[in-house]
């Protein structure tokens, strides 16, 4: 046990009489300042970032595309930043849902929304209930140079696994969307944060893109805007960030 957890739990590390006496001015070399730890276990150790390669990136697109016919449009599942930042061109937004599945912050970001120092929270669809989101249709016809584009700005480093999802269109309509499903093997995979964590990236995670706060505000307007809200996430901002929705 160190000597930290020894504190804490209260065991004794040394006889009486080795204390000092109550008139005695300890010696502030001897008993140097902790170092600040606002949130214990933040930031966390994610080792060495791993970037897929080229190859890599295109083996995954391909053996996602096995289960796609060739000829038939691709829908696409938004659930976060591709909500109010597609960044494809798209034949048809529909408000969407998918079962299964839910969104929450579950991705550490190092580089768009964090940095390796400080990382910053993303949004990712983990197991059980279920999201709100928007499918995007995207045209058969040159579709490859966008997913290709897709590729490189979802699966950087692996994190998410690609998957088709039965998706269920506001009109009703069924469709097979392609969905980026958070891999819990990943050691980007946060788990469940505690709120504490949460208020602490919020209050500092900033990356290429920008803070991890604008990026989750973005979103929780995107959602009430689309007249899906998302109210946990609406009150997590709140709790965390101060903010009134």
């Amino acid at each position: 046990m160190n000597d930290k957890r020894a504190n804490v739990s209260g065991e004794v590390t040394g006889s009486p009489i080795d204390e000092p006496a109550e008139s005695a001015v300890p010696d502030p070399a001897q008993y140097p300042a902790p170092e600040p730890s606002p949130c214990p276990g933040y930031p966390p150790f994610l080792g060495e970032p791993k970037l897929l390669t080229e190859d890599e990136l295109r083996a995954s697109l391909d053996c996602t595309l096995q289960q796609w016919d060739g000829k038939s449009d691709i829908w696409l599942f938004g659930y976060g930043s591709l909500i109010w930042n597609p960044g494809l061109p798209t034949v048809e937004n529909v408000r969407s849902r998918v079962h299964g599945y839910h969104r929450g912050l579950y991705l550490w970001s190092r580089v768009n929304r964090g940095t390796p120092e400080q990382p910053g929270l993303v949004l990712a669809l983990d197991r059980g209930g279920s999201c709100a989101g928007v499918a995007f249709r995207l045209a058969a016809e040159g579709v490859m140079p966008h997913m290709e584009a897709l590729w490189r700005r979802e699966m950087p480093m692996g994190s998410y696994r690609p998957a088709w999802l039965p998706c269920v269109l506001a009109d009703g309509r069924r469709v097979s969307a392609l969905a980026f499903v958070m891999r819990r093997e990943a050691a980007t995979y946060t788990g469940k944060l505690d709120e504490n964590t949460v208020r602490t990236v919020f209050g500092c995670a900033s990356g290429r893109y920008g803070t991890t706060l604008d990026y989750v505000r973005r979103t929780v307007t995107a959602l009430r805007e689309s007249g899906m809200p998302d109210r946990s996430l609406e009150r997590l901002l709140v709790r965390c960030a101060g903010e009134q929705g």
